[in-house]
């Protein structure tokens, strides 16, 4: 009975198929790469001589076409960028990645993106792509180039546009202005020398290339530097004049090519005010600023979305398209909860023009606190807690009354301010501005140092960072005091609080004891933009695609119901490793995310969960996995029910919140203690590892991950102990072609040794390649289970590629054993009706038909579409 309905379904497809077409993804152009070693001339007297490991990415079509240099991060390597140098090259430009000096296969000594090393370099590396016959010229030695690179990378972009002039355009990410500031930030406004030590990042950031010996691979002069910083927390006036020189603040005003400007909204390293300073740095050409989710503390990538933003640009400034009338600057915020897939969505906020950190305008908000009196403690411990380099994600500790906040703002060392409950909502875009006046009641031979932060606080107490970064300063008497940059709405009813604390683990606080007394001169003035809009959510693809095939799916499902049983049944026992009954799950809102949802997987199966935006497959993914608790129903692994803790799920390996990993940490030491905090037996770390197939990499930190990279060691992280169990939510996204095919057949293998996939995908093919069975739901209810082929109903269908498409109709009218056969792109379909496939081939060749290729026809996509379509 599945059979014939699964049957019906599909050849309601088949006869839809030439009304309405499935918008699919075809295989992507290969890219040719070919590594090389270029050997530069530099140091101040050009006469040193290194050489730089780099990938040639020519024009996937041929032909000359602009060029592009894509630099890495910090601590990484030409592997890095990779994957968006494929795209690049794939959208038709010539791209060169390079391991910057002292990094990857590199020579040379890390020199901080200096003019006399690093800039030289890349001058060099445009020289070289002047003679490269892909690369269009725009005159004899000077290329069509752009730049792009975040970081470190960034930084060199804007500094190689400054030095060199024949690039063209540049997209630099997350960088600084000024060096010094960046490290030695002052929200007073005073300049590095009167700033406060950034240790934590600084000691990543210099130690990022150490090796045996303490200076590893820098330059004698710049760990001398650093050491001598490190022992004070106080610049010198040799450090500060190194790191202004190795910044594009020492070029301000030279920078004269349109410049894309992309900066982390989650970013204490280099917060929104270094973009800030960049964009008032360039002149006479075209700036575009914007702010995103990630940066250097973590938060959403943001991947696609910035790298499309960056191929536009050169599209419009390398090769004269059109630029997307997106505005001078754009804001990504974060909107409500998807209650169908429980994730954080993103939309794009976007401006004529940026304002600046100072706003288009400035609202004025009261605030009240009395005078407060706080301790600096002996040796600045213990510290409050705003972000840690890698440790984004510390602050989320509950907040308590009591406390103030986060309970990482500690008790004694904080002085507190609120706002009144706001009237109406306050969007705040960017840097608030405040008068405080700061006298030390203990003195101390230092100035007083406090470090200011901004909270939002519900109409119940609770208290949450609007950003999870801290503005240090250094004030005695009254000052201007300029908070963290931001893009932050508070609701309606909410209060905004500072806060100024003595102490903050991520920098450098005074050692001797002492007291201040704390109170404000002034309301806070928050900057706004009006101009930023954000356009309508687009109605999804339900909404206004496949209208015939809801009609006639929708009687055919109709019909069917109530002859649809779960796959398997009867009583669930040890062997079973999943048996789902009457799962029901309502949220708070009312939505009604899985309806009396019921199926069953057996051991050694592949199943994939499909179903579209909404059906409830993360939902009932969350409740499998025990992150969540179902209204009515039961889990059962192995026969025992999910519940919170329950020993069963030990047996259990999943991956469906997306990779949780902890940047700084090496991808292998990021597995090591997960396994630690899980608690369980062996890990069978090395299995792992040969799965996530990282190679090196997995010494790396994971901040210098890729996507791909990243969601392979996550599927590594999951079968971690080999669960017998393994739940994955997507696990393709972000890999690439062989590393797909290559994952395939990681999980064929993995359930043919007697264990358990279940694959959450909305990769129909892969779907169809991978898996021997598939639950498909729609609006939390279940609508098929079964084996692929019978979903499907692929079985006896091929497809056959021939230019000869009539002559093929001809000859397969007279052969037997063939139920049909039409013209099908590209070539024709043949339903075989008990004539073997290899005796089609046959027949058509001796009948002079060249037959190109030949394939099994999968209509699992057409099935899928009908089945779902009920109320598109």
């Amino acid at each position: 009975m599945r059979r014939g309905w699964a049957a019906a379904v599909a050849g309601v497809a088949v006869v839809l198929a030439g009304a309405l077409t499935w918008a699919s993804v075809g295989d992507e152009p290969r890219v040719k790469a070919t590594d090389q070693r270029i050997t530069v001339v530099d140091g101040p007297k050009n006469d040193q001589h290194v050489t730089l490991d780099t990938t040639f990415f020519p024009p996937v079509h041929g032909g000359r076409a602009p060029a592009v240099l894509l630099a890495h991060g910090f601590g990484g390597s030409k592997d890095d960028t990779r994957s968006q140098a494929e795209d690049l090259a794939r959208h038709g430009y010539a791209v060169l990645t390079w391991s910057a000096r002292g990094f990857g296969q590199s020579g040379g000594q890390i020199t901080l993106d200096s003019p006399d090393y690093d800039v030289k370099d890349v001058r060099q590396l445009v020289d070289w792509l002047a003679r490269r016959p892909e690369v269009r010229l725009d005159k004899p030695g000077d290329p069509r180039v752009g730049v792009a690179g975040q970081s470190y990378g960034g930084a060199i972009s804007l500094l190689a546009a400054a030095y060199d002039s024949r690039i063209d355009a540049i997209a630099p990410q997350i960088t600084w202005y000024d060096l010094a500031d960046a490290l030695f930030p002052d929200a007073t406004g005073a300049g590095p020398a009167n700033g406060v030590f950034k240790k934590a990042w600084a000691g990543i950031f210099f130690t990022s290339g150490a090796s045996s010996t303490a200076c590893g691979r820098f330059l004698p002069s710049l760990c001398s530097m650093y050491q001598k910083v490190a022992e004070t927390g106080r610049p010198t006036p040799e450090a500060i004049a190194t790191l202004h020189r190795d910044s594009p603040a020492s070029v301000a005003g030279r920078i004269h090519v349109p410049t894309l400007l992309v900066q982390g909204q989650t970013d204490s390293l280099f917060p929104l005010d270094q973009s800030d300073r960049n964009a008032r740095a360039i002149t006479g050409a075209p700036v575009r600023t914007v702010w995103y989710q990630g940066g250097h503390d973590g938060g959403d990538p943001e991947t696609s979305r910035v790298n499309g933003l960056v191929t536009g640009w050169f599209d419009h400034y390398l090769k004269g398209g059109p630029l997307p009338d997106d505005g001078g600057f754009i804001v990504t915020r974060t909107g409500g909860i998807d209650s169908s897939t429980q994730r954080v969505t993103i939309s794009a906020a976007s401006a004529p023009r940026y304002p600046g950190l100072a706003g288009a305008t400035r609202r004025s908000v009261p605030l009240s606190g009395e005078q407060a009196t706080i301790q600096n403690p002996a040796g600045g411990s213990p510290s409050s807690i705003s972000s840690m380099p890698g440790l984004g994600l510390l602050g989320a500790v509950p907040s308590t009354p009591a406390t103030g906040g986060l309970g990482v703002d500690l008790p004694g060392q904080s002085a507190t301010f609120d706002s009144e409950p706001l009237d109406a909502s306050l969007q705040l875009t960017g840097a608030e501005q405040v008068r405080l006046r700061v006298k030390a009641v203990r003195p101390s031979s230092e100035t007083p140092t406090l470090f200011a932060k901004v909270y939002d606080v519900d109409p119940e107490g609770q208290a949450s960072p609007a950003r999870r970064i801290a503005a240090p300063l250094r004030l005695d008497g009254t000052g201007q005091v300029t908070l963290p940059a931001m893009d932050y709405r508070f609701a309606a009813g909410h209060r905004i609080r500072l806060v100024f604390s003595t102490t903050d683990m991520g920098f450098a606080s005074p050692a001797r004891p002492a007291a201040y007394q704390v109170s404000l001169e002034s309301p806070l003035s928050v900057p706004v933009d009006p101009a930023l809009r954000t356009p309508p959510a687009p109605l999804p693809w339900w909404v206004w695609g496949f209208p015939v095939i809801a009609v006639v799916a929708g009687v055919v499902i109709a019909a069917t119901s109530r002859r649809r049983r779960p796959r398997g049944g009867g009583e669930a026992d040890a062997g079973t490793p999943l048996e789902i009954s009457g799962l029901t799950k309502r949220y708070k809102n009312g939505y009604l995310a899985v309806d009396d949802l019921s199926f069953r997987v057996e051991r050694g199966q592949v199943c994939g969960l499909l179903g579209p935006n909404g059906a409830g497959k993360t939902t009932t993914l969350r409740m499998l996995i025990g992150l969540i608790h179902p209204d009515d129903g039961e889990i059962r692994i192995f026969g025992e029910p999910v519940r919170p803790g329950a020993p069963v799920l030990s047996r259990l390996g999943s991956f469906v919140e997306g990779p949780g990993f902890l940047p700084h940490l090496s991808g292998r030491d990021n597995l090591e203690l997960y396994w630690k905090a899980a608690g369980r037996g062996e890990s069978h770390m090395e299995r792992a590892l040969e799965i996530a197939g990282l190679g090196d990499a997995v010494r790396r930190p994971v901040r210098t991950y890729s996507q791909g990279m990243r969601q392979r060691l996550a599927i590594a992280q999951a079968m971690l102990g080999l669960p017998d169990l393994l739940v994955l939510d997507e696990p393709t996204n972000g890999l690439d072609p062989p590393q797909i095919a290559e994952m395939r057949e990681v999980l064929v293998r993995y359930a043919a040794e007697g264990r358990t996939v279940i694959i959450s995908s909305h990769m129909l093919a892969e779907v169809e390649q991978t898996c021997t069975d598939v639950v498909v739901m729609h609006k939390g209810r279940l609508v098929a289970a079964g084996l692929v082929a019978e979903i499907a109903g692929n079985a006896g269908s091929v497809v056959i590629g021939t230019p000869d498409v009539d002559r093929a109709l001809s000859v397969l009218a007279s052969l037997e054993g063939i139920e049909n056969a039409e013209p099908y792109e590209p070539g024709v379909l043949v339903r075989i009706n008990g004539s073997p496939p290899s005796a089609v081939v046959a027949a058509l060749v001796g009948g002079g038909v060249a037959v190109e290729r030949v394939a099994p026809h999968r209509r699992l996509e057409d099935a899928f579409l009908a089945l779902i379509g009920e109320d598109s």
